[in-house]
């Protein structure tokens, strides 16, 4: 089973899908296999490896500790054309359909794809939309793009729209890593009530509570990251997988 395949089967059995977003610049790199062992064992659906830096030189490790201490997929979230992995299972081939700048809705795309094709990975087409989020974030400032404002959701939603009609199959709000405010609920239902295909939310999400919310409001998949950067959340990650999961939480 591809790597799409999955998540849609993950959605459609458990309500919702929950991704955790690993960045190889900012997790500890003496607790990853625990971590990520933690991850699976707490129901965690897959993760996502990538940022808008790459200072460490960590990035292929990482993968290969996802792989070599799980079994759940691999998917590289990339900020560059750089990150690319044939030890990943997939790659979210990001295109940044909420700016104008050229580079990032497809020039860079043309540059990445024989890299794709070579390292023999599934690339998951995803229309990236970035959302204001109350802070100047690592994304907005890389992508040179101009987020959406949180209070339209209107333009969200036929932004969304525009992306499914392109073919793509995945919609990804994003509010950026260590956001000041997650994705409106507004946004993801008008977005919700439009597009058929999964939508994404991630950035600011710091409790279930606020996850649950996002996953009502009709988002398909959350992705969380930066809270757990801080190994004394570890614990909240179970409450997490519940929270999203609402067709078939564990006992916790």
């Amino acid at each position: 089973m591809n790597t799409y395949n999955h998540i849609l089967n993950t959605i459609d059995s458990k309500g919702a899908a929950y991704l955790v977003l690993l960045d190889p610049d900012k997790l500890s790199q003496d607790k990853p296999d625990v971590f990520l062992q933690h991850c699976e064992k707490s129901g965690v659906d897959g993760f996502l490896v990538g940022g808008s830096l790459m200072v460490s030189g960590n990035f292929e490790p990482l993968i290969e500790k996802v792989k070599n201490n799980t079994n759940l997929p691999a998917i590289i979230f990339p900020g560059s054309i750089d990150q690319v992995s044939s030890r990943a299972d997939a790659i979210l081939f990001l295109s940044v359909v909420s700016g104008r700048n050229a580079d990032n809705l497809i020039g860079r795309h043309v540059i990445a794809s024989p890299l794709v094709q070579r390292a023999g990975i599934e690339p998951i087409s995803t229309g990236y939309i970035l959302i204001e989020s109350g802070a100047m974030t690592t994304a907005v400032y890389m992508s040179g793009s101009m987020p959406l404002p949180r209070s339209k959701p209107e333009i969200a939603a036929a932004t969304a729209l525009a992306a499914e009609y392109l073919g793509m199959k995945l919609i990804y709000l994003e509010a950026g890593s260590g956001a000041d405010q997650p994705v409106p609920d507004e946004m993801i239902n008008a977005i919700r009530e439009v597009c058929s295909i999964p939508v994404v939310a991630g950035g600011g999400i710091r409790s279930p509570i606020v996850a649950r919310e996002k996953v009502e409001n009709g988002a398909n998949i959350i992705v969380t990251g930066n809270y757990f950067e801080d190994d004394s959340n570890w614990e909240m990650i179970p409450e997490f997988a519940n929270a999203v999961h609402f067709k078939s939480p564990i006992e916790v």
